[in-house]
């Protein structure tokens, strides 16, 4: 009774609530092709450490690569044993946006690859960034700034907070080479909604259509919208797109709950709801102590003092109601009448595995 009541105000507190307004703008749902971010890479040497870089005789590579740099500097070092904990070998890593142009500034990620413990106080050397058809469109340089620090003293103790071998370097880097895609010239673009979906697809090309005036967009797929410029459009493809990027649509989502059984999480869709069911929650729990005792022999009985166990056995078991929940209940009262009644998230993820396996929701399960 108490259970089948909680969720019966529950039902009653989300009848009064209004309905929230769920429009999205296609520029918050969709990417337009081509237009993205590219990854870049390098390799290079952070100077300037105060004994905390890589041991040259465990990181070869960083004594070859400082060899090779101090002889581009015209210094020969080859036949000299380099000894020395102030250089460190780094990965640096960038994202180039889309449409940078040749001398903006970006910034870096500048990561440790050898042994090295800390990067504080750093100085990154001149680094060329190159990208997946290994050309370079980016040179990095610059003081590295890290978020954690170490510290440690002669006795071997040591504190560390963050991570000290990895930094950033702000607008490290200087674009040297442009992206090339004339966006503007551009007659047909594919726009890439990030959640799949049919019921979204085809809203969006309707939105489109009905701004345009014409049949210009079709979904193509339930990923893809394909956009054509009107022939009598006044303006070239990045208008259209200003045009457009600021429609509003509804999306659509299937009926889907996410649960994350190491912390209790569960995340669920608007659309999933419950079929005509019976629930009944309980629990039991058997608590068992031991409290030995001992026991001493009788006088000149030759016997010996003994431990002997004695067990407290406790079983206490909740009586829960057997509630019916009707059908097309949306599963968001199911679960605030739960939270009335005090069910863990725990209890509530075997709730709804068990619903899952009744065939009571008609939705997706994803366990993380």
């Amino acid at each position: 009774m108490r259970f089948a009541l909680a969720l019966a105000a529950a039902l009653g507190a989300s009848a009064l609530a209004p309905p929230a307004d769920a429009g999205s703008r296609i520029k918050d749902i969709a990417d337009v092709e081509g237009v993205r971010e590219n990854q870049l890479v390098g390799y290079g040497l952070v100077v300037g450490l105060q004994g905390t870089g890589d041991s040259l005789r465990n990181a070869t590579f960083t004594r070859q690569s400082l060899s090779a740099m101090l002889e581009r500097l015209g210094v020969n070092t080859r036949d000299g044993a380099l000894n020395t904990r102030n250089v460190a070998a780094v990965m640096v890593t960038a994202n180039l946006p889309p449409f940078g142009t040749q001398g903006a500034r970006i910034d870096v990620t500048v990561s440790a690859l050898g042994d090295a413990k800390n990067l504080q106080g750093g100085q990154l050397l001149v680094t060329p960034l190159i990208g997946a058809d290994q050309q370079v469109y980016a040179v990095a340089q610059g003081p590295v700034a890290i978020g954690g620090f170490s510290a440690g003293g002669s006795s071997g103790s040591s504190v560390t907070k963050g991570v000290p071998t990895s930094g950033r370097i702000a607008a490290g880097a200087t674009i040297e080479r442009e992206m090339q895609f004339d966006l503007a010239a551009q007659r047909e673009l594919r726009l890439a909604l990030r959640n799949p979906d049919f019921t979204t697809a085809r809203r969006t090309a309707d939105a489109i259509n009905i701004a345009l005036g014409g049949q210009v967009a079709k979904a193509a797929n339930p990923g893809a919208v394909v956009v054509s410029r009107p022939e009598t459009f006044r303006g070239d493809m990045v208008d259209l797109l200003t045009r457009i990027e600021t429609l509003e649509i509804q999306p659509d989502q299937p009926a889907k709950i996410v649960i994350d059984e190491t912390s209790g999480i569960i995340v669920m869709g608007e659309n999933v709801r419950v079929a005509t069911v019976a629930i009944a929650q309980g629990a039991l729990t058997i608590s068992v102590s031991e409290k030995p005792s001992v026991s001493q022999p009788a006088p000149l009985s030759q016997g010996q003092t003994a431990v002997v166990p004695q067990s407290d056995v406790k079983v206490e078991e909740e009586r829960g109601g057997l509630a019916v929940v009707d059908g097309g209940v949306p599963l968001k009262d199911l679960v605030d009448g739960l939270n009335r009644l005090g069910v863990s998230p725990r209890d509530m993820i075997s709730i709804l595995q068990a619903l899952k396996t009744a065939g009571a929701i008609q939705a997706e399960i994803e366990v993380m």
